[in-house]
């Protein structure tokens, strides 16, 4: 399914991923690849952690897109390897990834191009992965919040969830695939 030549057609989609249990075994089957034959160009961006737990899956991911997949920041002088998305999702988004994304705090790649994001005001869903003793610190609903007031679409449950809730936020309907 990967591209390869020129730029590719259609819409891009900021596919970043936190290490959330479980990530490892549906990011790709129940997300990106959803969205790939959905028309999306993923720019795909794992936090560090991630990136390791993803490891036997990066081919298969880098599969899916003509673009690389990061997990790194580049280098002073380096071209930016993604176009700016035209959507974001952020799936899973664990909680000490939320609260950063809340604070404006970019301490990777991931976290960086979501708070860029977040200040163009581009379509976001996070998809929260947060336990029942998480989501009860007295700081999580502030960040809810303050993501929310940014016009974030938060969601629980799973990739499903955040397909429908990406089809709501980003409804591109006229995808150029060639026809």
């Amino acid at each position: 399914m990967g591209r390869s030549g020129g730029e590719a057609a259609g819409p891009v989609l900021g596919l970043v991923a936190s290490a959330g249990g479980g990530v490892e075994r549906w990011l790709r089957p129940g997300l990106a690849l959803p969205l790939a034959r959905a028309g999306w160009r993923l720019a795909i961006t794992l936090t560090p952690t991630a990136a390791r737990w993803l490891e036997p899956e990066a081919a298969a991911l880098a599969a899916l897109t003509d673009l690389p997949v990061r997990s790194t920041s580049r280098l002073p002088g380096e071209p930016k390897p993604h176009p700016v998305p035209d959507a974001f999702v952020f799936a899973p988004a664990t909680l000490n990834s939320i609260a950063k994304l809340a604070l404006g705090i970019g301490d990777n790649q991931a976290l960086t191009v979501l708070a860029e994001a977040l200040g163009r005001r581009a379509p976001m869903v996070v998809l929260a992965q947060v336990g029942p003793e998480q989501s009860r610190h007295p700081a999580y609903r502030g960040h809810l919040s303050v993501l929310r007031e940014a016009g974030v679409r938060v969601v629980g449950g799973g990739p499903e969830e955040v397909l429908r809730e990406l089809a709501e936020v980003a409804p591109f309907v006229a995808f150029d695939n060639g026809a």
